[in-house]
């Protein structure tokens, strides 16, 4: 089975802070980039566990893309790093192999969720993103991003309300909260306890790939709330998209890959 693993790091056990999750300042970053590395590895063995012949595909999905330590990953894993500039974004690569599975690792909530301190939605700039009115985390994209693909969705570690979002869309996924967020704080478990339950899950959750098909709405409208009205209005003139009002942004099409191509060029820069 060809596998994908997309990760990203505020997610990642234990994390509570910006600076943990920016290279800028490596005092604070440096011990989540090695925990983000080590349950990404944790998620390939989990996985080569389940299948020995699995071809791992793993995209580093994080800020500059380039957080994931290559080496430190099973031999036969493949890792791409950097951004390729295409509207897959954290899921590039999904559409050059045929794969049985994806998973997600170090996933967070999304924007304006009380679940995690560091929530928000591809950046900063929104205050928040609905699609088709429920509140859009990068977990739910990509999901459908998989689902358009016709790959199943089998795996999500991160925090715990996230966790649970997952297993009401997807009832068939395994999860593994390793954190909760507690206003500006998060309740972690300890760091090896998530490795060794994201080797684990990861391991239950290959075999299990038939029961996770994502399915897909007929139909999407996706609506950006810009923290700035200024922003909203400059990205009010992607081909389609309306200003609403001051602050949102509204996008509808049939087409999932048009909603990632808006994505891609209105809330993703």
């Amino acid at each position: 089975m060809n596998v994908f693993i997309s990760a990203d790091i505020e997610g990642t056990c234990g994390i509570a802070a910006w600076p943990e999750t920016e290279r800028s300042t490596p005092q604070d970053y440096v011990p989540y980039q090695k925990q983000m590395t080590r349950e990404v590895a944790a998620c390939c063995e989990g996985v080569l566990a389940a299948d020995k012949a699995a071809q791992l595909f793993v995209r580093d999905a994080h800020d500059s893309a380039r957080n994931i330590e290559p080496g430190a990953l099973p031999e036969s894993a493949r890792i791409l790093r950097g951004w390729v500039g295409d509207p897959l974004s954290m899921m590039s690569g999904l559409d050059t192999g045929d794969f049985g599975a994806v998973l997600f690792t170090g996933y967070h909530a999304w924007a304006a969720s009380g679940g995690n301190p560091l929530s928000h939605t591809m950046n900063r700039q929104n205050e928040f993103v609905t699609l088709n009115g429920v509140r859009m985390s990068e977990f739910m994209m990509n999901a459908y991003t998989a689902g358009y693909y016709g790959v199943p969705v089998v795996f999500l570690s991160g925090d715990k309300a996230l966790c649970d979002f997952a297993e009401e869309l997807i009832p068939g996924i395994t999860t593994v909260p390793v954190f909760e967020g507690r206003g500006g704080a998060t309740l972690s478990i300890h760091p090896e306890a998530a490795v060794k339950a994201i080797r684990e899950g990861a391991k239950k959750a290959v075999k299990n790939a038939k029961k996770c098909q994502v399915a897909l709405p007929d139909f999407f409208e996706m609506t950006v709330r810009f923290r700035e009205h200024r922003t909203a209005y400059s990205k009010s003139f992607y081909p389609g998209a309306v200003l609403e009002d001051e602050k949102n942004v509204v996008f509808s099409s049939d087409d999932w890959f048009e909603m990632l191509r808006f994505s891609h060029f209105v809330v993703s820069d």
